[in-house]
């Protein structure tokens, strides 16, 4: 290899951080060209993760750097959310987490792409597309060890929590985790709630909320947010909350805090 192109991948190594997918079309778009990262495969400066993914050989690259190349190189909102996302924010250390799944929310028109689906991880991911909430809103950085990361703040991440309810993620847990949220910033609360597009999700946040006496819960106005009309039943045979037309597990709703 001639000891330009090889100053070039010198150049693209230093300037990306270790531990990170790198996309082809990203190289491409920097003027990597196709034959040229061909010879540097060839060269072994980069290895093949997968149609059109790499990484500089002999790195360890996780889930998380391959998050980082979605949402730096490819510009996409998918991001690590829900309890996931509260382990990340240690908002969640004394539930009993599962650290082998990780959930990551992105937008209704969002897929992950295939080479990050066809490798294998060391983590059962489990990905939820949707458009209940915006885009940006109540979204934080988390710096990892050579990168920075978006992922959802405390307060979006328990509304994903609730977005998951009853399929996938327990109420009673939910519950839990509310009770650890006691520094939310009614603000983005606000905006949040007005923002989200799912009536039980905001139904269930409100009565969490209130149920967990959170001083924050004080200063919402509940009048501006749409709460929409007629019940909603998230278990059989459990307890009826009238204010917010939601009936919930009796366990809940007995619960004393």
């Amino acid at each position: 290899m001639s000891t330009q192109k090889e100053s070039k991948i010198n150049q693209l190594l230093q300037n990306q951080p270790s531990g990170v997918v790198l996309l082809s079309s990203w190289l491409a778009e920097q003027g990597y060209s196709l034959d040229l990262q061909k010879r540097y495969r060839r060269s072994n400066w980069l290895e093949s993760l997968g149609s059109g993914a790499m990484k500089r050989t002999g790195d360890k690259v996780d889930f998380t750097g391959a998050l980082y190349a979605i949402q730096a190189q490819k510009g996409m909102s998918i991001h690590i959310g829900a309890k996931s996302a509260l382990a990340f924010l240690g908002k969640a250390q004394y539930l009993e987490l599962d650290t082998q799944k990780v959930l990551l929310f992105g937008a209704k028109d969002e897929r992950l792409p295939t080479w990050f689906n066809q490798y294998s991880w060391g983590v059962d991911v489990s990905y939820h597309s949707s458009s209940f909430l915006p885009r940006e809103l109540g979204i934080t950085t988390k710096d990892l060890p050579t990168f920075k990361l978006s992922i959802s703040g405390a307060a979006r991440a328990m509304m994903e929590c609730l977005y998951l309810v009853p399929e996938e993620q327990s109420l009673v847990e939910c519950y839990e985790l509310m009770e650890s949220l006691n520094n939310l910033r009614p603000v983005l609360v606000q905006k949040l709630l007005e923002q989200c597009t799912s009536v039980k999700v905001k139904r269930l946040f409100l009565y969490l909320a209130e149920k967990a006496k959170h001083a924050w819960f004080d200063y919402l106005q509940l009048d501006e947010i749409d709460l929409g009309k007629g019940k909603r039943s998230l278990v059989n045979k459990g307890t009826y909350i009238s204010k917010y037309q939601i009936t919930v597990p009796k366990e809940l709703a007995d619960h004393v805090q």
